[in-house]
């Protein structure tokens, strides 16, 4: 084979997408008033997950790729400078790096299914709560349909609203847990306030959104 045949061949699986990946920009905005470490679970290869207040990192996130993304508050390490752990998040890494080992509740969870530039997206409750988050598509359409690909967001602070039998205390704020993750009266609350998050197992409303071809998502930290 001639090797203007062999440079055809390599330009047909790259215009194919079969040849090379692409990673896809996420938008990552800490609109908080104090810092938070990003986690995910598999790992996204974030070698400096801390994020302070008022800071915006564009960030490329793997594709394909499927997992959750959430935030750990209130970090520091011991006494001895060696083991590193949150109030809210944590997962038992002893280290600033948290790649992949679960959180424990209560934690507000990002999921994501990212394939070939097609992203199913949802905030999801089922764990608790932590910090409000917002994912939100530039561009796109919705796979199967012409409409664009919606916002997801949970901003309302759950501690102000969240029953004393459901939260679990730290110095600065209340945060919900998995109790509330059963379709009973607490959660029909909470879905008031945070309608586009799925606040129960078996919460199907909002659908889990299904985007092509945006350019970027947004993320946003305390989108209050």
């Amino acid at each position: 084979m001639g090797s203007k045949a062999i440079f055809s061949l390599v330009l047909v699986l790259v215009i194919s997408g079969k040849f090379v990946q692409s990673d896809l920009t996420f938008n990552f905005d800490n609109e908080c008033s104090f810092s938070v470490w990003l986690s995910a679970s598999p790992s996204v290869g974030d070698g400096d997950p801390e994020r302070g207040p008022g800071t915006l990192e564009i960030f490329s996130m793997p594709d394909p790729w499927t997992g959750s993304l959430w935030l750990r508050t209130k970090c520091s390490y011991d006494a001895s400078q060696v083991n590193f752990t949150c109030e809210t998040g944590d997962c038992g890494s002893g280290s600033v790096d948290c790649q992949s080992p679960p959180p424990k509740p209560p934690e507000t969870l990002l999921n994501f299914n990212i394939n070939q530039n097609v992203v199913s997206y949802e905030v999801s409750l089922n764990h608790g709560f932590n910090v409000p988050v917002r994912i939100q598509p530039i561009g796109g359409t919705l796979v199967g349909g012409s409409e664009v690909c919606p916002v997801v967001d949970c901003i309302k602070d759950m501690g102000d609203v969240c029953p004393p039998s459901l939260v679990a205390i730290n110095k600065n704020r209340a945060y919900l847990t998995g109790q509330a993750c059963q379709p009973n009266d607490f959660s029909k609350r909470f879905k008031e306030l945070c309608q586009l998050a799925h606040t129960y197992p078996g919460d199907n409303d909002p659908p889990i959104y299904k985007c092509s071809g945006a350019s970027a998502y947004n993320v946003t930290f305390c989108p209050l």
